[in-house]
């Protein structure tokens, strides 16, 4: 698989040993590859992500950069919306704690070594591999869309379509059965299947009675009969069983 990944460091020097080491660790891991851009400062970077529609799944970022620091870039990036993981390489320990605000992964003082960068990877295609199965591939509108499954509130039947809703307010149509949606949401134990026309995320119940459920975005159900005592069971089973 491949991952972008963006160095950023005002010495030149520096950035030959990330790259090199990045080069690698790609040979002791045959099936990842890696796309890397190199940037000497935080405003080139920061263009590329603007201009460019630059999303990089990691960034290395040194901290004592002129003009504009790594922390400040990192904040901008996160501020831009941006999800990437974030690696601080830098010579000081004085910005630790400021590397939690921008949820950085990793914060690595130099001398880098290899053990420690390859470690770093380690965790990094951990992350990455563990988030991926929390994704559904869905084609909506024509498009294959990448959805999150803590995203996912809802859906309601509509005849062969069904309705995805979505947490930031959003829907989505698809062009499916409701038991080939529910085959693909059924492995996550936070989704029950009520009645013949819903499928719930039981983390987004609000209140449920027996008559019918409320979500956390306001969405009211009504429940058929016979649905409230086992979705109950489920949604008791949930909370107090480990979900």
């Amino acid at each position: 698989m491949m991952y972008l990944i963006a160095l950023c460091d005002d010495e030149k020097k520096e950035l030959d040993k990330t790259e090199n080491m990045l080069t690698a660790y790609q040979k002791e891991h045959p099936g990842c590859v890696f796309s890397i851009e190199r940037f000497e400062n935080a405003q080139e970077l920061l263009q590329m992500v603007r201009e460019k529609d630059y999303t990089p799944d990691l960034l290395l970022l040194d901290i004592y950069m002129p003009k504009k620091t790594g922390m400040l870039a990192a904040q901008e990036l996160r501020d831009m919306g941006s999800e990437g993981r974030i690696i601080f390489l830098t010579s000081s320990v004085d910005h630790a704690l400021e590397a939690f605000g921008v949820d950085a992964s990793q914060y690595l003082v130099k001398p880098v070594t290899q053990r420690q960068l390859f470690s770093a990877l380690d965790k990094f295609l951990s992350e990455i591999e563990e988030r991926q199965k929390r994704y559904l591939l869905l084609r909506i509108d024509g498009r294959i869309r990448r959805v999150a499954i803590e995203q996912i509130l809802s859906c309601e039947a509509q005849g062969k379509r069904q309705c995805l809703y979505l947490m930031d307010g959003t829907q989505a149509i698809l062009r499916m059965t409701i038991a080939e949606l529910y085959k693909m949401l059924e492995q996550y134990e936070e989704f029950v299947k009520v009645g013949a026309s819903y499928i719930v995320n039981l983390s987004h119940i609000d209140s449920l009675n027996a008559h019918e459920l409320c979500l956390d975005n306001g969405k009211s159900i009504f429940l058929p009969r016979g649905a409230y005592q086992p979705l109950r069971e489920r949604y008791f089973c949930y909370y107090c069983g480990g979900g």
